[in-house]
């Protein structure tokens, strides 16, 4: 049950963002965002254009996993953690994720 609902939640948080895949994709090259555990992207550059996909990307995560923790009776925090964890691991070379100590590392 546990590994259907990591497969659901992260194919409904690339469905998400399938839109803006590429803008996202190449925010995360430029190293304009990185991933967090708590399962929301957050930006590193604080120009306009990334603030906006931060909120985008979050806004449709945050419904998504509203939507999990609904069917699966569970707290959505803990369904965003469970999320956060894999896109953090799942990150590329390159890219950035923020670490236990609220750091930002590159992978």
């Amino acid at each position: 049950m546990k590994k259907f609902l990591l497969a659901t939640l992260i194919s409904l948080s690339l469905m998400s963002t399938s839109v803006l895949a590429l803008t996202l994709t190449e925010a995360r090259q430029q190293g304009r965002v990185g991933e967090t555990l708590n399962g929301y992207l957050a930006p590193i550059a604080q120009d306009k254009e990334t603030l906006a996909l931060v909120k985008n990307i979050n806004d449709a995560r945050s419904e998504s996993y509203q939507q999990l923790a609904d069917s699966n009776n569970l707290p959505v925090d803990e369904v965003a953690k469970m999320a956060g964890k894999k896109l953090v691991a799942r990150a590329q070379p390159g890219e950035y994720v923020k670490g236990l100590n609220g750091k930002w590392l590159k992978k």
